[in-house]
């Protein structure tokens, strides 16, 4: 039997036909609509979903479940999407509608949940009971693994350690307080933290990376120009490795996982990104003399790991 898992993007949406060995047979992609209508977003998840049966060669009596991973909070008994607010979703019966219309059980969980997932079983954290995994890309994503099952706490709310402020009255987050993780460790603050170092050292290579448009800066920049020598680069990345490695000390500190990985386009900077961020974790988190420390890694399923944390869902709720 085969399982589907959908990851519901603000950019893609990625449905996967998983196999019995946690591999992805076929997939489904669909843009996500800039229009972001609710009916439309439906509508585009239904046809990713077919297309990814089709391109594995599948029959519907192969299909036992599907799952879905979306941004926001979610009642997981009900399966409703309660707020996701980058898809203007408001109390969306996901369950319901997606077993309306393919005759299968639904499982809806948090994006993040599902990438922490995907990893523990498929991923770096196979065989490990108590894992992390940490996602930089538009947000900072966490999803928190106990004793092999997701941590939901009383609500279905719970692992949004991005929303955890590492700097009192710091820079205003999208939730609305103010120097939250996520405003000084997403990819998106990255960018916003190049883009200010580059408006004060116009003689940075960054400029030529950019083709002299600003708007060009992405994730990689400052990665890339430090590189290249580039001073104004290395201060950029210093900077943003430095509140990074803030917020992993204090999810350490808390949780003490076995393993905790990172993901997302910045983590594809492994040892670069890992090693300074090891340095600050070995000399300022509280078990330091412990003889058993959490192995800090990079994530290795990429943008698979959301699909087949989906997919997992199953397995996973049963």
């Amino acid at each position: 039997m085969y399982k589907i898992g959908v990851d519901l993007g603000g950019t893609n949406i990625v449905a996967g036909v998983v196999d019995e060995s946690n591999s992805i047979v076929g997939r489904g992609t669909v843009k996500t609509p800039k229009t972001r209508s609710q009916d439309r977003i439906i509508a585009d998840i239904k046809e990713s979903i077919r297309i990814a049966v089709s391109n594995a060669g599948a029959q519907w009596s192969d299909i036992s479940s599907i799952g879905i991973g979306t941004p926001g909070s979610v009642n997981l008994q009900e399966g409703i999407i309660e707020y996701a607010n980058n898809l203007d979703f408001e109390n969306v019966p996901m369950k319901q509608i997606m077993e309306d219309e393919f005759k299968v059980p639904v499982y809806i969980e948090n994006d993040a949940n599902c990438a922490a997932l995907g990893e523990a079983v498929a991923g770096v954290g196979n065989g490990v009971d108590n894992f992390i995994a940490i996602t930089l890309g538009t947000g900072v994503g966490s999803g928190i693994v106990i004793d092999g099952k997701i941590l939901h706490g009383c609500n279905d709310a719970a692992g949004e350690m991005g929303h955890m402020v590492i700097k009192f009255g710091g820079e205003r987050c999208t939730c609305g307080r103010r120097g939250c993780w996520e405003a000084y460790s997403s990819a998106t603050a990255l960018i916003r933290q190049t883009q200010d170092k580059m408006s004060k050292n116009f003689d940075s290579i960054m400029w030529d990376m950019v083709s002299g448009d600003i708007r060009n800066v992405d994730g990689e920049t400052a990665f890339q120009a430090m590189r290249q020598g580039d001073s104004a680069a290395r201060d950029v990345v210093n900077n943003y490795v430095y509140y990074l490695s803030v917020g992993i000390v204090n999810v350490i500190n808390i949780f003490q996982p076995k393993v905790l990985c990172i993901g997302g386009g910045i983590g594809n900077e492994g040892e670069e990104l890992l090693n300074p961020i090891r340095y600050y974790v070995n000399n300022e988190h509280y078990s330091l003399n412990s003889d058993k420390q959490t192995i800090l890694c990079s994530a290795i399923l990429g943008n698979d790991a959301g699909v087949i944390g989906a997919a997992l869902l199953e397995t996973h709720n049963n």
